[in-house]
């Protein structure tokens, strides 16, 4: 076997062993998980969740997911929380311990911790008989009959368990708020995902200059216009309104069909009807537009009032495209 073969056959083994392993979480499920969640979602505070080793790191993760989807959470390390960070753990907080063992030593030394604060636990553990498991108000199974690691030791099969685990605790969070798109904007400001849910023309068009001339402008001033803006178009404008539009490649065209250009003006190489969009629809909109249209640039209206253009260039450079 050749070593491409090798590698794919490792890999495909590997992505088989662990997609079965969480199949098979489903026929773990239980009304355990349906009280977990319905618990969080009554709570008046947060979600701490916890873990050592991989574990944590699936921990960190989880939180992730749970503070972008609308559920505040807080992760803290097993290790940790017994040295000092006990006190990230408040009043009305639940917490989420991950352990595939449910027996490690820092593990086994905060359940009592958490137990005398009263607070709720959820275990997440691969050991329904372990001591978290035992200890815990909600206990969770991520068992998996063995890791990917050939020799059954490296964190592979359990931690995709519970990763999984975790996520289906996010989503049904999610689903029972009524977690909508708009929420989702809220918490991705900066990333191309929100901006597809919240940025609107006007916020491109603002940062754009506004090209126009008028009807009657000669082709050098059509030139120097759409030059100077840096859109690769221009408006043109007669009696406060707009009738047309100059793209380069309508400068481009005008040059090929004319060997004295001295006379022209704007109204001879424009193109009448522009297509426009207005400027209160989603970015993400205008981009469709442009895609169907086959075209690079947009004029924006605010109802009839010329407002700028707006450029495919832009859309790319917020990451919508």
């Amino acid at each position: 076997m050749s070593n491409t073969q090798s590698i794919l056959s490792i890999a495909k083994r590997t992505l088989e062993t662990e997609s079965k392993a969480i199949q098979n979480l489903v026929n773990l499920l239980d009304e355990q998980f349906a009280h977990a969640v319905q618990h969080i979602l009554d709570s008046q505070g947060r979600v701490i969740v916890s873990g050592v080793g991989k574990s944590a790191i699936i921990a960190s993760k989880i939180v992730a997911t749970l503070n972008s989807t609308g559920t505040p959470a807080i992760f803290m390390h097993a290790a940790d929380a017994i040295h000092g960070d006990l006190g990230t753990i408040q009043k009305n907080d639940v917490v989420i311990c991950i352990s595939k063992s449910g027996n490690t030593p820092e593990i086994k030394a905060l359940l009592p911790l958490i137990k005398i604060g009263k607070n709720k636990l959820i275990g997440i553990t691969g050991n329904m008989d372990s001591l978290l498991a035992k200890q815990a108000d909600f206990a969770l199974s991520t068992f998996v009959e063995k890791e990917a690691c050939p020799n059954n030791l490296a964190p592979t099969t359990s931690t995709s368990a519970q990763l999984a685990m975790g996520d289906a605790l996010a989503i049904s969070l999610l689903e029972l708020r009524g977690f909508s798109s708009a929420d989702f904007a809220k918490y991705h400001p900066g990333g191309a995902l929100g901006k597809k849910l919240y940025l609107r023309v006007a916020d491109i068009v603002a940062n754009n200059q506004k090209p126009q001339v008028d009807i009657n402008s000669s082709v050098k001033e059509v030139i120097v216009e759409i030059s100077k803006k840096m859109l690769g178009v221009t408006a043109v404008i007669e009696n406060n309104s707009v009738v047309g539009i100059v793209t380069d490649g309508d400068i481009r065209r005008m040059l090929s069909r004319y060997d004295n250009i001295s006379g022209l003006r704007a109204k001879d190489i424009m193109t009448s009807n522009p297509k426009s969009v207005d400027v209160d629809i989603l970015a993400v909109k205008a981009l469709e537009v442009l895609q169907a249209k086959g075209i690079s640039q947009l004029l924006a209206f605010d109802g009839d009032r010329y407002e700028g253009v707006v450029h495919i260039h832009n859309l790319i450079n917020e990451g919508i495209l």
